[in-house]
């Protein structure tokens, strides 16, 4: 079966497993159609190409919370037509899932998660349509719950992983996650857990290399009034197939303040092996209650390394947010360098950061601006990219059920590699009918 293929059955099985009893849920869609213009739709340094896309797509978000059922799910469809012909035609989906099922009451429950997006083939070339595909992670499985005494808690989970990328096919793989938990709580704010992981990583193409991973940590973690406090330390092991083994500590930390009614802070740190699959889950992550994916302004390539090479990643990120009654703003830095175990692809050091604001004009008009920066320095290539997005909307809501859209954007990269340049302006303009 073709990987396309995998990819097509693997959403609906996520959809079925997520949307259970419909009528004790809530579903919300949006119908959106739209048209966007670029001057440098290829993003090209020496040719660049003018085009018109019309963008007629589809959004939804499901949620549920019943005794049986739990279930948050996001997602989004949309076709392209490059109406110049610069490129063909595409289908692109995005989908966001989390479903649990509890099939008996504090004993087991079965779950099922499932991430798909687009991503790059080459994150080292532009994001333009010729360098994008499809990717999906499903994670399924059951977990058990048992007591040992009044003060002790356990979970034993057993999982099935399998990723699958439409073109990038030595990224599809079929794993075995299993897990040991035991936690208790300290305080009625407190809570300390040990923690045991091991995951079994198998390739489709036989010119990877087998791995298996093992991480033992563990856990504390405090809710206060004002203040959430995540911390993990431990150790982590890769052994690969042939006898290499590496291993490395692992710690994780998390702090999120919440300083007034309106405006929250946030500090992470992590370092920890990891791997594309393992990334596109915590890039996506699970979908939120009541959220609708932002369909109207369409479905964009992520950033992610697609392929098969674990890693060792350190990274610190942050986070600030404002919600005012009329105004809302965010502001998100980050740090992050990835060393490839087996030097299948060059290591990377990034930096940068996103900001958004929302400012409401009027009662049902909203003016918004994002910027998004990035440096990415790749050592073993003396290669350095900087990419930078600007852009600015205008959203008019009509009715309960209508609105439209309106949005610039100017995209730059610079890059010490002449070919990986670009500068490129977009418009967009679309209309929205939401349920």
């Amino acid at each position: 079966m073709s990987p396309s293929n995998r990819l097509a059955r693997a959403l609906p099985l996520a959809l079925a497993l997520a949307s259970g009893p419909v009528v004790a849920g809530q579903f919300d869609y949006s119908l959106y159609a739209g048209v966007e213009h670029s001057d440098n739709i290829n993003l090209s340094a020496t040719a660049p190409v003018s085009q018109w896309v019309l963008v007629p797509g589809f959004g939804f978000g499901y949620d549920e919370q019943g005794a049986t059922l739990q279930a948050h799910v996001t997602g989004a469809a949309e076709y392209r037509d490059y109406l110049g012909g610069a490129y063909a035609n595409q289908k692109l989906g995005e989908l966001a899932g989390l479903a649990n099922w509890t099939i008996l009451p504090e004993r087991l429950d079965f779950v099922a998660q499932d991430y798909a997006s687009v991503q790059p083939l080459s994150t080292l070339s532009s994001d333009a349509p010729g360098n994008q595909q499809q990717t999906n992670v499903l994670m399924l499985g059951p977990t058990l719950h048992f007591n040992l005494g009044r003060a002790m808690r356990g979970e034993a989970e057993l999982h099935y992983i399998g990723s699958r990328a439409s073109r990038t096919t030595q990224f599809n793989s079929s794993r075995g996650q299993g897990a040991l938990r035991l936690s208790r709580d300290i305080s009625p704010t407190s809570q300390l857990s040990l923690n045991l992981e091991s995951q079994q990583v198998q390739f489709d193409e036989a010119s990877e290399t087998d791995y298996r991973r093992d991480q033992v940590f563990a856990r504390y973690t405090r809710k206060l009034a004002h203040v959430d406090l995540d911390a993990a330390v431990g150790w982590s092991r890769v052994r690969f197939d042939g006898g290499r083994t590496i291993s490395d500590p692992l710690m994780r930390a998390t702090v999120d303040w919440h300083a007034t009614a309106r405006n929250m802070l946030g500090l992470s740190y992590m370092r920890q092996y990891s791997d594309a699959a393992q990334d596109l889950i915590a890039m996506i992550g699970p979908t939120q209650e009541g959220t609708l994916p932002s369909a109207p302004a369409g479905i964009h390539t992520g950033g992610a390394v697609i392929a098969s090479a674990a890693y060792l990643e350190r990274r610190v990120s942050g986070y600030y947010s404002y919600g005012g009654e009329r105004l809302t703003f965010s502001l998100s830095p980050w740090y992050r360098k990835l060393h490839y175990i087996e030097a299948v692809n060059p290591d990377q050091t990034g930096r940068g950061g996103d900001a958004g604001l929302d400012y409401r004009l009027r009662e049902r008009l909203t003016l918004s601006a994002f910027a998004n920066v990035e440096r990415i320095d790749y050592r073993a290539l003396a290669r350095r990219d900087t990419t930078r997005n600007l852009g600015i909307g205008l959203r008019q809501v009509y009715s309960t059920h209508w609105s439209w859209r309106l949005s610039l954007v100017d995209r730059r990269r610079t890059s010490t590699d002449p070919n990986g340049r670009y500068h490129a302006r977009e418009a967009y303009f679309g209309i929205v009918y939401q349920r």
